[in-house]
């Protein structure tokens, strides 16, 4: 039978999420360069480090495809698609292009 976390274990990881959010505002701030990128590879291994899923919002910020860190505006094209409704982003580095569904009752 699976026990939970440890009292400790459960503090490092929530540690763990507050440094992530930090180094995206940090990346997200600095932009395409290579401060940007650095920001972000060093957030997405302490997810890994910590067993961590990375929530919507800092996930959205990296290429499905090639995992790189794609801030909003410079190193990603965002698009609004007509028939269904979704939002297109393409990724300027390898070009892949992937969809998140709109609300259709809206």
């Amino acid at each position: 039978m699976r026990r939970g976390l440890s009292p400790v274990k459960r503090r490092l990881r929530a540690e763990a999420l507050d440094r992530m959010a930090h180094m995206v505002r940090l990346a997200v701030a600095a932009g395409d360069g290579p401060v940007g990128q650095r920001y972000a590879g060093v957030a997405r291994r302490m997810s890994t480090r910590h067993r961590l899923r990375m929530p919507y919002e800092m996930r959205m910020i990296f290429c499905k495809k090639c995992k790189t860190f794609i801030p909003p505006g410079s190193g990603s094209r965002v698009r609004l698609g007509s028939r269904p409704r979704a939002v297109h982003v393409t990724c300027r580095r390898c070009g892949h292009i992937y969809r998140k569904m709109l609300d259709p009752s809206h």
